[in-house]
C-alpha cells in the first residue's frame, strides 16, 4: 500500500495500514516533503517526493489530496494497474468520473470512493430497518475548521448525506429546491436542500461549517415509527407509537435503544477496501456511488447559484 496526501486526514490512513499485520506500507507521498518524512517517520515506512516512485513498488493506495487533483491522480493509477481508495468528493465534474470508473472496469481494478460514513455502527444497524421511508431529515453541522475549504459545505459535507439517503430511498429523484449562502469563504458555507423523489419520499438535508456545536444527525419517518440515528456518538432509536394516556386518550411515543456496535469508521473502510483488492470483488461504496453523489451534489450548487444570482 501507499498514501497520497498525508494531510489532516491522509496521516489517519497511513497510520491504518501501518499497523495492519498482512499490509506494508511502502511509502507516502506529499507535495510538503517535510511532511511526507514526518509521517513516513511516525509509521515506519519511506517518504516520497512524486506518486510516480510508488507506481512499481505497490498494489493500491489511498489518496486524500485535494478535490481539484483526483483525476488527474487517480488516473495515473489506474494506467499503471493500480487499485484506488479515493476521498470523497469523487471528483469536480462527472466527466471526470465517467473517465475514471470506465477506466477501472476496462482495466479490471477496484475502485472505491471515501464517503466514510456508510461505515458508521448505527447506520450498519438499520439494515432491515427501512421501510418506505415518507421523510427523511438530517443535520450535518459543525464549526469552521479551515480544512475542506477549497469547496463549498454541499461537497464538502452535504455529499455524506446525499449518498446515504441516494441509498436508503430506491426512486428516482423527482424535483428539488435548494438554498445556501457563503458566511466565512466565497463559496458556501451553509446550505439545505429538500429532495422529493418520485416513490413520494422527501429528504431535507441541512449543512453547516459555521455552528457552534458539532452535529451530525439523521431522522427516517415511516409508517412504522421514527428511526433516529446519531453518526458521533454511533447511537440508534425507533420511536413508536405507544399505549393510549388517561380518559383523553392521548396517543404516547415509546422509544427503544437499539444495540449498535460501535466501530471506528475508517479502519472498517480501509478494511473493506483490502478485502476488495484481496477478492477482486466491487468495493462497497463504488466509483458509481460517488458518481451518483456527485451528480446530486452539483444539481444542487448550480440550482443554489441560479437563486442567488436572481437576488443580486
Amino acid at each position: 500500500m501507499g498514501v497520497i496526501g498525508v494531510g489532516y486526514f491522509g496521516q489517519f490512513h497511513a497510520e491504518k495500514y501501518a499497523k495492519i499485520e498482512e499490509v506494508e506500507l511502502v511509502g507516502v507521498v506529499d507535495v510538503h516533503t517535510s511532511r511526507a518524512r514526518e509521517i513516513a517517520k511516525r509509521c515506519q515506512t519511506q517518504p516520497f517526493d512524486h506518486h510516480a516512485d510508488l507506481f512499481n513498488k505497490v498494489q493500491a493506495v489511498s489518496i486524500a489530496i485535494p478535490t481539484p487533483f483526483h483525476y488527474s491522480m487517480t488516473k495515473d493509477f489506474f494506467l499503471q494497474g493500480i487499485d484506488v481508495l479515493l476521498e470523497k468528493p469523487i471528483t469536480n465534474t462527472l466527466e471526470e468520473a465517467d473517465e475514471l470508473i470506465g477506466l477501472a472496469e476496462s482495466k479490471g481494478l477496484i475502485f472505491q470512493v471515501g464517503h466514510l460514513e456508510r461505515f458508521n455502527g448505527a447506520l450498519s444497524a438499520i439494515e432491515g430497518r427501512v421501510k418506505n421511508p415518507c421523510f427523511i431529515e438530517s443535520h450535518r453541522l459543525g464549526p469552521f475548521s479551515g480544512r475542506g475549504a477549497e469547496v463549498d459545505v454541499v461537497l464538502d459535507l452535504m455529499v455524506h448525506d446525499i449518498d446515504i439517503i441516494l441509498s436508503l430511498v430506491n426512486s428516482k429523484v423527482k424535483q428539488f429546491q435548494a438554498v445556501g449562502i457563503p458566511i466565512l469563504t466565497r463559496t458556501l458555507d451553509i446550505a439545505n436542500a429538500r429532495i422529493e423523489f418520485e416513490n413520494g419520499c422527501t429528504a431535507s438535508l441541512t449543512v453547516s461549517r459555521v455552528s457552534k456545536e458539532k452535529i451530525r444527525k439523521i431522522r427516517i419517518f415511516q409508517p412504522d415509527g421514527i428511526l433516529s440515528i446519531d453518526y458521533l456518538s454511533q447511537k440508534l432509536s425507533l420511536s413508536k407509537k405507544g399505549a393510549l394516556l388517561g380518559k383523553e386518550e392521548i396517543p404516547e411515543m415509546v422509544t427503544e435503544e437499539i444495540p449498535v456496535q460501535k466501530i471506528d469508521l475508517l479502519e472498517a473502510e480501509i478494511h473493506s477496501f483490502l478485502q476488495s483488492v484481496r477478492d477482486r470483488k466491487s468495493a462497497r461504496v463504488s466509483g458509481l456511488d460517488g458518481k451518483r453523489a456527485l451528480e446530486l451534489a452539483l444539481q444542487i450548487l448550480q440550482k443554489i447559484g441560479d437563486l442567488n444570482k436572481k437576488k443580486k
